[in-house]
């Protein structure tokens, strides 16, 4: 927001799933200052507004969960059966109401997302939890 000017910017509508680590509507999120803790321990160089960093470690997150799954039985196999059965799974990072869902037909974690819109300070939720265009979507 900041390069158009965040007066500009009031009214925008965008899609998310994840929290936005530079929005200071998350700035008290125990999750986000699990998150900020972990960067200053390893990634203390790392920006700290990035959703691309916190995306991996939602990502991170989620792998742990399918581990947790798997038990004892870490082979390739049991890992990828894990993996597509991922069942209202809500990693800390992920916006509230949104749930990572997988299946042996549908490998996409990620089909839920909310519309959001700028009120000049803060992104504000419009409305309910909604599927993408691709939640039912075969594998390719």
């Amino acid at each position: 927001m900041k390069p158009a000017g965040v007066e500009n910017s009031v009214g925008a509508i965008s899609a998310s799933f994840l929290k936005d680590p530079s929005d200071p509507a998350w700035k008290d999120d125990p999750a986000i200052r699990d998150w900020q803790s972990f960067m200053d321990k390893y990634y203390p160089t790392g920006d700290k507004d990035s959703s691309a960093a916190l995306y991996g470690y939602a990502a991170a997150e989620t792998l742990a969960q399918v581990l947790r799954q798997c038990g004892d039985d870490l082979s390739r196999e049991n890992v990828m059966r894990q993996a597509a059965s991922l069942k209202d799974f809500a990693s800390s990072a992920l916006l509230p109401g949104i749930k990572i869902n997988t299946s042996e037909s549908n490998f996409r974690p990620i089909r839920q997302m909310r519309l959001i819109q700028f009120d000049g300070k803060t992104w504000q939720p419009i409305g309910d939890v909604i599927e993408t265009a691709f939640s039912d979507a075969p594998n390719n």
